[in-house]
């Protein structure tokens, strides 16, 4: 089943925000690019609060647009594992540049440290994430960050980096 969209326009930014742009599909991007996730469970467990239903919304839509592809488990053939597409991997850029981009000017949870440091050599970074996905390297590129929670309330850590 392949799902077609229709353009709103012939922009590229639109364009690419049609096919990757909304926030849970940004994060399955994330979370199969750095965080070495594979399956529906890990997706469902990272955190974020998505939704069964929308997360497997955005799987097949991430299938149907080429920028996942789905595996099937050796040992139980009913599990399904997910991963990257060459398509998808390219999105490394993007993805380092928007972390960058909110650690820099936003509160977050990435320490400063690891935000300056992978700024100061964005070519390593994507060469080292490029690597991991051609290897299947199960290790992942960054940690979830953690989260301070105060009275039920997650509390960032610290303001921007920059």
């Amino acid at each position: 089943m392949v799902l077609k969209m229709r353009r709103r326009s012939g922009c590229p930014v639109s364009i690419s925000l049609e096919r990757f742009g909304d926030r849970w599909s940004l994060l399955i991007i994330r979370d199969l690019m750095v965080r070495g996730y594979t399956t529906f469970k890990q997706f469902k467990e990272s955190g974020e609060g998505i939704a069964t239903n929308v997360l497997t919304a955005r799987l097949k839509r991430l299938v149907a647009e080429g920028l996942v592809e789905t595996e099937r488990d050796a040992r139980d053939g009913r599990r399904l594992h997910y991963r990257l597409t060459e398509k998808g991997i390219a999105l490394a850029p993007v993805m380092l540049e928007l972390l960058l981009w909110a650690s820099r000017y936003e509160e977050t949870a990435a320490p400063c440290e690891l935000m300056e440091q992978m700024a100061a050599h964005r070519e390593h970074v994507l060469v080292e994430v490029t690597r991991r996905w051609k290897e299947r390297d199960p290790e992942p590129f960054l940690r979830p960050f953690k989260e301070k929670v105060k009275s039920g309330r997650r509390e960032k850590k610290r303001s921007g980096c920059g």
